[in-house]
């Protein structure tokens, strides 16, 4: 049975959410929304997915932005009344935040080869596009409960700084968010570690992006500690973040496509929610033909998508590469997907995340569950670092386009998918100036530094370095968990 049609059809009304390790009861949006690992240790997923009409989906053809994250949240999160999601995504969607009316505008390199544009934010990166949003929900979530709320986080390089962005100044909000320490690219490190808000903390440890996410994990799965310090998250596994993404594949398909023609999507991919979106909307009726999976060197997701085998990597074998942010070993979102693909059988995904926990893997090379993939629409490849130089000097020298160099990532492995008449639309996930050293090397030119962010890498940094410790982080949070009134 394929994947689509192994999802329920859901409907506006009625909304729940389940853990893909089923140990816990189902939930509303709202009541998961603050929240990052479901307390069995597994990721919140719809109960079953809302499928859109023929007609729905024409009639979703015509909006802008802000209507379509509507007509899209609106299934999602049906507890929040829609005067108040509306009034949140309105205030979310606004030139003053993205830069133009135009929210993820479209960029068409040649006929049928397009690149939508997803780094206009506060961050100059694609994670700005949920990040800010989750920022106004968690807002007034909070606020309407009287609540408090202390994020926890990992990074590999832009989740940290969209979430920080998003969430600097907001009552009743402090973020603690770990990254690998001199393992970002110093825009990166500057854009977090310079910000002097008081209810930001960045904790940079000595060690790997799955360090950090191991921390995250370890401290969510203290039940106690995690209920007396009010922990919430932020990371990809936070469920709101995939759906407020889903909403970039929609307006991708219909800026590009005819009715009912079907649209393939090329996405850089280190965590596995950007494309786990994409399966969304998939899941949701977009037609969209393919979903081409593009890793850098540290391919365990392609390796997975080529072998059926899902192999954790040692510290001492993940790469530092020139696409830093997807240099993960240990994709958290994939579990969501792997639920589906088992045929949502919490048991067999309990069975195989316990080797994946420990540190082992999983293979499924032999099984249905592997030679069902296909119809999921996942194709994979990886790109290197000599491949995404020669990538970003085609598209310079082709198109007059600059781009970066996990948007890089994504484009050579597209390009290898690409068929005739399927419109190939590439997922960009930053600005180029982010990376510049590897521009530089590329183009033999600086990129464009946008105002605003000249010298931003000389500015002074508030950070704390630590070893790869669950219990110093948990002394650190709760030495600096005060009266929530402060964080302002």
């Amino acid at each position: 049975m394929s994947m689509a049609m192994s999802m329920a059809t859901g409907i506006a009304s009625g909304m729940r959410y389940v853990s893909t390790r089923g140990g816990c009861p189902a939930r509303r949006f709202t009541e998961i929304l603050l929240e990052g690992l479901a307390p069995d240790g597994g990721l919140y997923v719809p109960e079953s997915v809302p499928r859109l009409s023929a007609a729905e989906l024409a009639a979703m053809r015509g909006m802008n932005y802000r209507e379509l994250a509507f007509a899209v949240l609106s299934r999602f999160a049906d507890d929040l009344p829609p005067e108040v999601l509306r009034s949140l995504i309105d205030r979310t969607y606004t030139a003053k935040v993205f830069g133009s009316e135009d929210i993820a505008p479209l960029r068409t390199l040649e006929p049928g080869l397009h690149v939508l544009g997803l780094s206009n934010g506060p961050t100059l990166a694609f994670k700005d596009m949920a990040m800010q949003l989750l920022g106004n929900l968690f807002e007034h979530v909070l606020a309407s409960e009287g609540r408090q709320l202390n994020i926890l986080g990992a990074t590999s390089g832009d989740t940290g700084s969209a979430a920080e962005y998003a969430m600097r100044g907001k009552r009743g909000i402090r973020v603690f968010m770990l990254s690998p320490w001199q393992r970002m690219s110093p825009f990166q490190a500057g854009q977090m570690y310079s910000l002097q808000d008081e209810n930001i903390f960045n904790l940079a440890v000595r060690g790997v992006f799955d360090d950090c996410q191991d921390i995250v994990k370890a401290v969510s799965n203290d039940a106690a500690f995690k209920a007396a310090h009010h922990i919430g998250s932020v990371n990809s596994i936070n469920w709101a973040r995939v759906a407020a993404q889903v909403v970039y594949y929609f307006k991708g398909y219909f800026a590009v496509s005819s009715e009912g023609q079907e649209v393939s999507f090329a996405v850089p991919s280190g965590n596995f929610g950007n494309i786990y979106a994409g399966h969304i909307a998939r899941s949701m009726g977009l037609p969209i033909r393919k979903l081409i999976l593009a890793t850098n060197e540290n391919n365990v997701l392609d390796e997975f998508f080529r072998t059926g085998v899902y192999r954790v990597r040692k510290d001492a074998e993940v790469f530092a590469t020139s696409s830093p942010s997807m240099d993960i070993s240990k994709a958290s979102n994939f579990e969501r997907y792997a639920w589906d693909l088992l045929g949502r059988d919490p048991a067999r995904v309990r069975e195989l995340w316990s080797k994946v926990d420990a540190g082992g893997a999983f293979d499924l090379s032999s099984s249905a569950y592997f030679k069902a993939i296909p119809a999921t629409g996942f194709v994979s490849d990886f790109s290197t670092h000599a491949d995404r130089l020669a990538t970003i000097r085609r598209v310079w020298q082709d198109y007059a386009v600059m781009v970066d160099t996990h948007t890089a990532d994504g484009i050579k492995v597209g390009l290898q998918y690409r068929e005739a008449n399927v419109p190939l639309v590439c997922l960009e996930t930053a600005q180029p100036v982010k990376f510049a050293a590897t521009i530089q090397e590329a183009l033999g030119r600086d990129p464009l530094r946008p105002a605003g962010f000249e010298n931003l890498e000389a500015l002074p940094q508030r950070v704390e370095v630590m070893d790869v410790d669950v219990e110093a982080v948990k002394r650190y949070i709760h030495a600096h968990t005060g009266n929530p009134n402060q964080a302002r």
